[in-house]
């Protein structure tokens, strides 16, 4: 595959190698891993000693609201979910996207609804 260094897309792999060098899940302290394309968002709890996902949420499903509601909503299920687990603290992965918009409404949600960044 050709590498092309100047991309957003490179750019973006670059970053989310170093986070992820400094971040790892565990089965107390799971890592919560944000995706975001252009249409949706998602988010999971990521186990990563035992190589296993404990928790998923997306907003594919949910039809009403901006992107920004939508954030919010996968924030408050993906704590539920991991309250469900008994799963309170947690590392952030951000994957190599900024820590604004959608990102961060997320991650404010589902400090709301109980979990401990």
């Amino acid at each position: 595959m050709k590498t092309i260094k100047n991309t957003k897309l490179a750019k973006r792999f670059r970053i989310k190698k170093r986070v992820r060098s400094q971040v790892q899940g565990t089965a107390q302290r799971p890592r919560l891993s944000v995706f975001r394309s252009n249409k949706s968002i998602s988010a999971q709890l990521i186990d990563d000693a035992n190589g296993v996902t404990l928790a998923s949420a997306t907003d594919q499903k949910i039809e009403k609201g901006t992107k920004i509601e939508r954030a919010k909503e996968v924030g408050k299920a993906i704590a539920q979910q991991a309250g469900e687990k008994n799963i309170t603290e947690i590392v952030f992965d951000r994957n190599g996207y900024k820590y604004m918009g959608r990102i961060q409404v997320l991650a404010d949600s589902a400090r709301e609804a109980g979990l401990k960044f």
